[in-house]
């Protein structure tokens, strides 16, 4: 593994999407975002100009924006040179690969339709996809496309088949965000312990003093960051007020958890129209670490014992446990790819 950028035989471009569905968004966040789009090797081959190719489009996990796919650490490669490595083996289907930023304020939106944060969800399958469609060679349909990613990207990865199967024929998550139970609602105690014991028990006075710390976050704040855009996301009004799942003593509010729960993606399956949606999905690849610290590898199991209940085939269903922790995992995701593209491909 090299210590510095290896040789693309594929084509990575870099541009940027101005969206009309971002524009005005409730934080006020950027509405010109980064995409970065990777075409396989021979794509750019004039023999095969007429050849189309399916799509997968990769999100990102909480924190994430499309910038950091170039962090090099020692060890190991970033994800666009290990993709680019993989599409070099010839007896791997080609696809073109789109990485979106789904970015805020807070760290993430869960790139879900929310009045807290954006119209994320719909800014993915309603303008970006299109775009690429009308940009690249793709093959233009929901059975030639998928999505994946890891943690809240894998997340994405799992919701949005089942809320937009329009858009989406396949997905892929790794270690994504699910079984809310398990994965969420133990930090409740200790954020709220937090949040008394240094900011008068308010966000409204946590955010004041983050205001102070720019470039000195420490893992508290990303842990209360996190807390706040996932509440905003799950449970914020139509005003764009975000309501917490629970209250000064860590206690759930039900009303609010319930809003939480009708997303978790093991919840929405047991509902028929989601059932249905995921039953009617190409390809479901679900995997996750061992030892991942937030305990989604059970949210992972939750989810496939899910897929089983809804009926999803066993040949167009891929789960695996394997060794390894929430982070470090990025060698995975190019096994992901590779399985729906050979999925889109038959």
């Amino acid at each position: 593994m090299l210590p510095w950028s290896a040789e693309f035989k594929g084509r990575l471009d870099q541009t940027t999407y101005t969206s009309e569905l971002l524009r005005g968004n409730p934080l006020g966040d950027p509405y010109e975002r980064p995409v970065l789009v990777y075409l396989p090797p021979g794509y750019d081959d004039p023999d095969n100009s007429d050849e189309r190719y399916p799509s997968i489009y990769v999100t990102m996990g909480y924190t994430g924006h499309v910038g950091m796919w170039f962090n090099r650490v020692p060890f190991r490669q970033p994800y666009p040179e290990l993709l680019d490595a993989m599409f070099q083996d010839e007896s791997v289907p080609r696809a073109v690969v789109v990485f979106v930023d789904s970015w805020t304020r807070y760290g993430g939106s869960q790139c879900l339709d929310s009045p807290g944060t954006g119209q994320y969800q719909s800014y993915l399958c309603d303008e970006i996809v299109p775009w690429v469609d009308a940009t690249y060679r793709t093959i233009p349909d929901r059975d030639h496309r998928a999505v994946t990613g890891k943690s809240s990207g894998g997340y994405t990865a799992m919701v949005t088949p089942l809320l937009r199967p329009d858009v989406f024929g396949a997905l892929a998550t790794h270690a994504g965000d699910a079984l809310f139970e398990v994965c969420y609602r133990p930090e409740f105690p200790e954020r709220a312990r937090t949040l008394r014991d240094k900011y008068d028990g308010s966000y409204d006075k946590y955010f004041e003093v983050l205001a102070t710390k720019t470039g000195r976050t420490t893992n508290e704040d990303l842990h209360l960051l996190e807390m706040y855009g996932y509440a905003s996301a799950y449970s914020a009004e139509a005003d764009g007020t975000v309501l917490l799942p629970f209250d000064d003593l860590g206690a759930i509010v039900p009303e609010i958890w319930e809003r939480w729960l009708s997303r978790d993606p093991v919840e929405m399956v047991k509902e028929p129209q989601y059932a249905e949606a995921l039953r009617s999905l190409r390809a479901v690849w679900i995997d996750a670490g061992r030892q991942d610290e937030y305990y989604l590898d059970l949210g992972a199991t939750a989810f496939h014992r899910a897929a089983k209940q809804a009926g999803v085939e066993d040949e167009r269903l891929h789960f695996e446990l394997f060794e390894g922790t929430h982070g470090g995992i990025e060698y995975r995701y190019p096994m992901a790819v590779r399985w729906l593209a050979e999925q889109l491909t038959n």
